[in-house]
């Protein structure tokens, strides 16, 4: 990894931790924030994924303004740190730990 690199990946690091921190006052069942890129195009291939415990706490959340929450957070973190971003919604997917298993 290159010092560039990881200079990218600490940001990344903490503006999410900043925005899981946020998440997880906010909604029953939300466990961790994760995150994939390829550095040499960030931000265009950062992929942010959210993690719930259950198929129930993410539908429950899918269903209320979590999304548009979560995306509007994960925006204004970024822009803090001088990083423009996107189409936010579509950087974020949603999973469950109970699929994982």
């Amino acid at each position: 990894m290159r010092k560039s690199d990881k200079k990218i990946e600490n940001q990344i690091r903490e503006v999410l931790t900043d925005v899981c921190e946020d998440t997880l006052k906010g909604y029953d069942g939300f466990l961790w924030v994760t995150h994939t890129v390829n550095y040499s195009s960030f931000p265009q291939s950062l992929k942010i994924i959210c993690v719930f415990d259950t198929n129930q706490d993410r539908a429950n959340f899918l269903q209320g303004e979590g999304p548009q929450h979560v995306s509007a957070t994960v925006q204004q973190a970024f822009s803090k740190v001088g990083v423009q971003l996107k189409n936010v919604a579509k950087l974020i997917s949603y999973e469950t730990q109970q699929n994982r298993k």
